[in-house]
């Protein structure tokens, strides 16, 4: 071209991919940088070169791992601009279409910010949507339903695609959030995503109506556990939350989760016998409703918990005919005299006294107040009256909120009543009262509270009460709230219970609270410093019903004013609680810890706050001191390879059995309708260690040997559990530990199959079908001859711990291992042969693995638990080339 000087015409891209590779093989950016500009100003074409290169590429970008064709790209794209000439309109028409549609074939198994990069230099954008669409639905034919979405989304295409062709197949992937990203900014697709997954909350939906509606679409063990109605429906309401959808278009959902509801009240109150009669009525006529099922299903499960009498009035107020009613509860209903077959408060209760009975001031923490210092605020004269006094400076605010309990059922609570305590009273903020809560100067008393810097705000999970103010109020959506002078005791809750668990170690008993208490958040923050707990059987309280009782009022009473009781019991001995002298300062260091913003989300949703009471008792052994604790293990613990660990995860933390089965442990993992008692028959049977978290711990260690059961947090990411479980056995891991294990089955045996082979599988159980699709593979073949040859079967990798079994016990026609397990060819994407050499199959479950860049980011998290002895240098250096899922 006129543009390049003569001596640079003519630069063969071969040759600079070549330079390209070298360079970033030895991590040598900066060089690659330089190289690549220079490489790019003496091609003759450099846009049809650059396409030249990167069909070369060994890999595409996986993962969150670049590859040397996106750094490429993102260097040709740096160097584009500096040469604003080379552009694709430069070119004619033909050859401008003729570079698209290759850049277009590039899109197999790429990472978003590749096509981005794709898209701006090769303007794919402006290409026919009709060629688009054929692309797109070109990868979806090869099953490469990621990249399909991806480019769809890229492109704007989502309008001129069948949703549920697209979305279907990444959900049963288990690439939800993909799905979401691909309706997302569409109203209508949109509603039909959240109708799709309501449809699979119905009671008669199963299984085998998925694999028979979506007969092409490989789903895992794993994916299908997922599927359950329980998931579904917290995935239908956070869409419907999240795209601002009417609930009416998801009533299977609605049910179940009223259903899940109805269950849950029945055990409060009949099996646990923590809730009171009148709450649990309140409770159940909310969830019930209208809803004629679950009106029946009320019948029947009181039937079960408690008594047909009771049983009678209910199917009586909700007149549930006669054939639907269980056997026996049409007879009692005839026996019931007139003034039984009504539900309601027995005209013989005794009126409430502020003052609550001996017992219960022995067992629970009292209200330091009279009754005549309680104000209720539900008019504008009485919030001057309260505004005149909460808002002094340099006081102090105990700051709570109550909301009606909704069970899910709705996404955010309204917030029902706020508690703001001072030194020697306590205001009740009555958002129901009429007309109060949109007043004006209701909304200006609270931005004037919290915006106070000489008023100190103390809370508890504040996280929870302000998300419901935003409920309250959207005019702070418009507008936030501007917080100052604000600790929530949470946070310094948290502090001392890693800092009780040091104490426990230094000391010879506990100091703080007994062993096994079962108190939990704030409660169990009051006792531990008070002495007493909170008495929260009001807790789940009708808060929108007025008037409230004495006991609701005492509740309320209690949550706001302890605030400023325990406060002032830290404040005066903050070092007996290993905290700072200024207890102010905790608030925003603790705002880093993951774990500390997962706890705080669960107050938003039924006030359930910070927990690990059973974990601050000492541990009955330095085994389990070691994990629960973090520590090393002591010296004298002998190393241990991977291999010989053999554990079994609790279904509470299957991310961390996949974890460390991906790094060869041997690993059970129960599934979601696993009862826990499983784990420890497993233990008992195959001397198994059982991982688990929360409160199955008493139970199951129980049931097993000293030191056999190990309790983690719940709240760490299951890498921080991993690495934990790592560090307490000794584990010596090594690369070629990684992946010596089927993710899936946990199976240590595979077959290496050869590409040639794995075509020829293909094609005899017809995933190979089409012309084009085989036309196009060969190809490609031929385009990468001269860097992978078919010929030559690649060599099994040593650095894998693994057994390997011969491809000549596969049977030919059925394509099964003596096992019985069958090939999973379905899920094996056709555009995959022209690049993977090598195929590993698992001989238990059939699962295909590939070569792929996964190794490299395992290899990353677990770098500082690693063991590289003299013979691993040659396996890291294969990493970048190990399997991939």
């Amino acid at each position: 071209m006129d543009r390049m000087t003569p001596e640079a015409v003519g630069l063969d891209p071969a040759v600079l991919r070549d330079q390209l590779f070298e360079l970033w093989n030895r991590k040598d950016l900066q060089t690659l940088h330089l190289a690549a500009h220079r490489g790019f100003s003496k091609l003759s074409e450099p846009l049809e070169a650059v396409l030249t290169i990167l069909e070369g590429c060994p890999g595409k970008p996986k993962g969150r791992s670049h590859t040397v064709g996106h750094q490429i790209l993102v260097e040709f794209l740096t160097w584009m601009k500096e040469h604003p000439q080379v552009t694709l309109s430069s070119l004619l028409e033909q050859q401008a279409l003729a570079l698209q549609q290759r850049a277009l074939s590039l899109t197999t198994d790429t990472q978003p910010a590749f096509i981005d990069n794709l898209t701006n230099i090769y303007q794919l954008d402006s290409v026919d949507p009709a060629i688009l669409r054929w692309n797109i639905m070109k990868l979806h034919a090869l099953r490469c339903y990621k990249e399909a979405a991806v480019l769809s989304v890229k492109l704007k295409l989502q309008k001129e695609l069948n949703m549920e062709e697209m979305c279907v197949p990444l959900i049963l992937q288990n690439k939800l959030q993909l799905a979401e990203s691909f309706v997302a900014g569409h109203n209508h697709l949109e509603q039909q995503l959240v109708t799709l997954l309501d449809s699979w909350c119905h009671p008669q939906f199963t299984e085998e109506e998925i694999h028979k509606r979506y007969p092409h679409v490989s789903v895992s063990k794993q994916c299908l556990s997922q599927m359950q109605p329980k998931l579904l429906a917290k995935h239908v309401f956070r869409l419907v939350e999240k795209f601002n959808i009417d609930q009416g278009l998801c009533p299977n959902a609605l049910h179940k989760r009223r259903l899940d509801s109805l269950r849950f009240l029945m055990y409060k109150r009949f099996v646990e016998k923590s809730m009171t009669d009148e709450n649990w009525s309140d409770h159940v006529q909310y969830v019930v409703a209208d809803d004629f099922e679950l009106q029946v299903q009320l019948v029947e499960m009181l039937v079960r918990y408690c008594s047909f009498h009771k049983a009678s009035q209910w199917s009586l107020r909700y007149n549930v005919p006669r054939d639907r009613l269980p056997c026996g509860v049409w007879e009692t209903q005839q026996s019931l005299p007139p003034d039984l077959q009504q539900i309601g408060p027995s005209g013989s209760a005794k009126p409430e006294e502020w003052r609550p009975s001996r017992s219960h001031c022995k067992t629970f923490y009292q209200v330091p107040l009279t009754k005549d210092k309680v104000h209720f605020v539900d008019s504008p004269e009485a919030l001057r009256r309260c505004r005149n006094i909460v808002l002094k400076e340099g006081g102090t605010v105990g700051v709570d909120m109550e909301w009606q309990p909704t069970f899910g059922c709705i996404s955010t609570q309204q917030v029902a009543l706020i508690q703001l305590a001072v030194l020697d009273q306590v205001f009740l903020v009555d958002l129901c009262a009429s007309g109060f809560c949109q007043h004006p100067d209701t909304i200006l008393f609270i931005r004037s509270l919290f915006a106070q810097r000489n008023i100190l705000k103390l809370g508890y999970g504040m996280s929870g009460d302000l998300k419901c103010l935003k409920a309250t109020w959207q005019q702070l959506l418009e507008e936030p709230l501007k917080m100052e002078a604000m600790l929530d005791l949470l946070n310094v809750h948290q502090k001392i219970q890693r800092r009780k668990v040091d104490r426990t170690q230094n000391g010879p008993k506990e100091v703080l609270v007994g062993k096994n208490s079962a108190e939990k958040g704030l409660s169990l923050l009051v006792q531990q410093v008070l002495g007493r707990p909170l008495d929260k059987t009001e807790q789940m309280s009708h808060w929108e019903k007025r008037p409230l009782r004495i006991s609701q009022i005492r509740y309320a009473v209690a949550d706001a004013c302890c605030l400023l009781d325990v406060y002032s019991a830290l404040s005066s001995n903050p070092a007996y609680f290993g905290l700072p002298a200024d207890l102010r300062g905790i608030s925003s260091s603790q705002s880093e810890d993951s774990g500390d913003k997962k706890q705080k989300e669960k107050r938003a949703h039924g006030k359930e706050e910070c927990q690990g009471a059973q974990r601050v008792s000492p541990p009955s052994s330095n085994t389990e001191k070691g994990l629960l604790c973090g520590e090393k293990p002591s010296e004298d613990t002998p190393p241990l390879p991977p291999q010989q660990l053999r554990v079994v995860c609790d279904n509470m933390l299957q991310g961390l059995g996949r974890y460390l089965r991906c790094l060869g442990v041997d690993v059970i993992i129960l599934e979601n309708a696993d009862d826990h008692r499983v784990a420890a028959e497993l233990a008992q049977a195959e001397g198994r260690f059982i991982l688990t978290c929360g409160q199955p711990f008493q139970s199951l260690r129980s049931q097993v040997g000293e030191g056999r059961c190990l309790s983690l947090d719940c709240s760490e990411r299951a890498r921080d559990q991993a690495v934990r479980v790592l560090r307490h056995f000794n584990v010596q891991l090594t690369p070629s530990d990684i992946f010596s294990r089927c993710q899936a089955c946990n199976s240590n045996q595979y077959a290496a199959v050869p590409r040639k082979d794995m075509a020829r599988m293909l094609k005899q159980k017809g995933f190979l079908q089409g012309q084009d699709i085989i036309d196009h593979t060969q190809q490609e073949e031929e385009t990468l001859g001269d860097i992978l040859t078919l010929s030559v079967t690649p060599e099994i990798p040593r650095y894998v711990q693994c057994q390997w079994t011969p491809l000549s016990d596969l049977d030919p026609d059925t394509l099964t291992f003596p096992g019985g397990a069958p090939v999973q060819l379905h899920a094996v994407p056709p555009g995959l042969l022209p690049r993977i050499p090598l195929f590993y199959v698992c001989t238990r479950c059939g699962k295909v693995f590939w070569e792929g860049s996964h190794f490299g980011r395992v290899l990353s998290m677990f770098q500082d638990v690693l063991h590289i002895s003299d013979k691993d240098p040659e396996s890291a250096a294969a990493a970048p080339q190990n399997l991939h899922l």
